[in-house]
C-alpha cells in the first residue's frame, strides 16, 4: 500500500485514549458512533482524530467487524480531502462502500454500516460525474443508503448532510424537474436536511462548507453572500479534531480565491 499524506496543521492538539474517550460524545455528534468497548477499536479513533488516517484504517482494519467503521471513516476523509490523484480516490471510495455493504450483512442493524457506503458512493459519484454515477445507478443505492440510516438513527447528522447534498447535486446537475421526476430530489427537501444537520450537528466546519455550496447549487448566485458568511463561521469555529482542522483549512483558501 502506497503511504498516504498526514494532515498536520500548527494547533495539532493530539488525543489518547483517556481524552478521547472524555470529548467523545462531542466528537461523535456526527455520526452517533457508540464509544468502543474495545481497546483496538478505540486506538484505532486515536488515530484517527489525531489525523493519521493510514494507521487508524489498518488498525480498524485489524480489529475486525467492530474495527470497520473507524477504517472506512479515516479511508473516505482521507480520500476526500487528503488523495491528490484521482484513480487512487476513486479506489478508496468503491473500497469503503464495498467493505460497508459486507459490514451489513453482519451487523444489520449498525447505522454507520450503512452511511459509509452511501457516503463513499456519492463521493465517487461525484468524483466521476454526477451524470456518470446516475447512469450507473449510485444515486439509488446513496439515497437508499442514507433513508435507512436515517431509520436506524433519526439523531445523525452526518447522513442528514449528505442526504442533503444528494437533493442539492442531483438538482444542480440534472436539473429540478428530472431530479425530482427521476429521483425524488427537491429543493425544499435539500434546504431542510440542510438545516437539520446544524441542528444536530451545531458549529460543524464541514457541515457549515457542504451547507454552503449545496445552498449555492439550490439557489442559484442570489445566495452568495449567505454562502460566504458560512465559510467564515467555519474558519471562525473552534475545531475539535484533524478533520475539523481540514475544513477550517479548506474554508480559509475558498474565501481566499
Amino acid at each position: 500500500m502506497a503511504t498516504w499524506s498526514r494532515f498536520i496543521s500548527a494547533d495539532d492538539v493530539q488525543f489518547d485514549a483517556a481524552s478521547l474517550q472524555k470529548n467523545w460524545p462531542r466528537l461523535h455528534r456526527c455520526d452517533a458512533e457508540p464509544m468502543p468497548v474495545d481497546g483496538d477499536v478505540l486506538h484505532a479513533w486515536v488515530l484517527f482524530h489525531n489525523g493519521d488516517f493510514q494507521q487508524a484504517t489498518d488498525r480498524g482494519l485489524k480489529a475486525g467487524t467492530d474495527g470497520v467503521t473507524v477504517a472506512n471513516k479515516a479511508t473516505s476523509v482521507y480520500a476526500r480531502f487528503l488523495e491528490k490523484r484521482e484513480k487512487t480516490k476513486l479506489a478508496l471510495f468503491l473500497e469503503v462502500a464495498a467493505r460497508a455493504e459486507a459490514q451489513q450483512a453482519l451487523v444489520p442493524n449498525n447505522p454507520n454500516a450503512f452511511f459509509w457506503q452511501a457516503y463513499a458512493l456519492s463521493q465517487y459519484g461525484q468524483a466521476i460525474s454526477v451524470a456518470k454515477g446516475m447512469a450507473q445507478g449510485v444515486g439509488n443505492k446513496v439515497k437508499a443508503a442514507l433513508s435507512h440510516t436515517i431509520a436506524l438513527c433519526p439523531v445523525h447528522a452526518d447522513a442528514h448532510l449528505t442526504l442533503a447534498n444528494f437533493h442539492a447535486e442531483v438538482i444542480d446537475k440534472v436539473g429540478a424537474l428530472i431530479a425530482g421526476m427521476t429521483y425524488g430530489a427537491k429543493k425544499e427537501t435539500g434546504l431542510a436536511l440542510f438545516k437539520q444537520a446544524l441542528q444536530l450537528n451545531p458549529g460543524s466546519p464541514v457541515s457549515l462548507i457542504d451547507y454552503a455550496n449545496g445552498l449555492v447549487m439550490l439557489e442559484g448566485e442570489k445566495k452568495f453572500k449567505e454562502a460566504t458568511k458560512l465559510y467564515q463561521q467555519a474558519v471562525a469555529s473552534q475545531p475539535q479534531d484533524a478533520l475539523d482542522r481540514m475544513a477550517v483549512a479548506l474554508a480559509r483558501v475558498e474565501l481566499q480565491n
